[in-house]
């Protein structure tokens, strides 16, 4: 029997919201959910940690949202400090509910302002398709609520901690690398390759002394080589 190699799987979900469609998917879901969808970009938390999130959970005057140990998937408590647009939804929210005299006990309950938020699937896929920005699932708001902190400067423990990641597999996963530290590690590199000459002259595309023009790969090192017909390479940083 012949030999069929199997294809590589690759399902792994790899969806993000960028900031701009965030804000159109935000705008076509019905009111009620704004805040909802809202504090998921921020957090990362999942649906139905928010979903289950009661007044119990917020200390308003301090603006902290906290999860006990047994309301998360990992048993672990949770806490986030809302920044000032969060903190602007929680005071919408208890205001709305003391206006309404619901006294609901969910800070985001569903369209009946009373009960927990549902099902959502029909609101979430008609907002996507009038916000023309594709297919998403709920889940792209964990994982880009985890990029965004990470490019923002936060690092990889604090950011787990935030979102209720046990372990850091998501970075690897979804190839989230905080930028500035790219571009840290070709400064380091060319400083380390640099040290090796003492310095690195003329500039890619030049023509030599002799007038042959230097490959655009790479830069003779004109001065420091002592004769030892050295040539090192200069790495582009194009698109960092």
């Amino acid at each position: 029997m012949p030999y069929v190699p199997l294809l590589k799987e690759n399902n792994v979900r790899k969806g993000f919201f960028e900031y701009k469609d965030f804000l159109a998917l935000r705008d076509a879901l019905p009111f009620y959910l704004k805040g909802f969808v809202t504090f998921a970009y921020k957090t990362g938390w999942r649906k139905s940690e928010i979903g289950g999130l009661k007044w119990s959970n917020v200390d308003l005057s301090k603006g902290i949202v906290r999860l006990e140990p047994g309301e998360t998937k990992n048993s672990e408590a949770r806490t986030v400090y809302a920044d000032t647009e969060l903190k602007d939804i929680l005071n919408f929210q208890w205001e709305a509910r003391k206006r309404n005299r619901t006294l609901t006990h969910y800070l985001f309950p569903g369209k009946d302002g009373i009960s927990p938020i549902g099902d959502i699937r029909g609101a979430w896929n008609t907002a996507c398709e009038e916000a023309k920005i594709g297919k998403h699932i709920f889940h792209d708001f964990r994982r880009t609520a985890v990029r965004n902190m990470v490019r923002s400067g936060v690092s990889e423990r604090v950011a787990m901690t935030i979102s209720g990641h046990k372990t850091r597999a998501v970075f690897d996963r979804y190839n989230i690398v905080n930028e500035n530290d790219l571009k840290a590690a070709t400064e380091k590199q060319e400083a380390y390759l640099n040290s090796f000459t003492g310095k690195v002259t003329g500039k890619v595309g030049e023509s030599d002394e002799t007038g042959r023009h230097t490959d655009k790969a790479q830069v003779v090192d004109i001065y420091g080589a002592g004769g030892r017909n050295r040539t090192d390479m200069v790495l582009s940083t194009t698109g960092f």
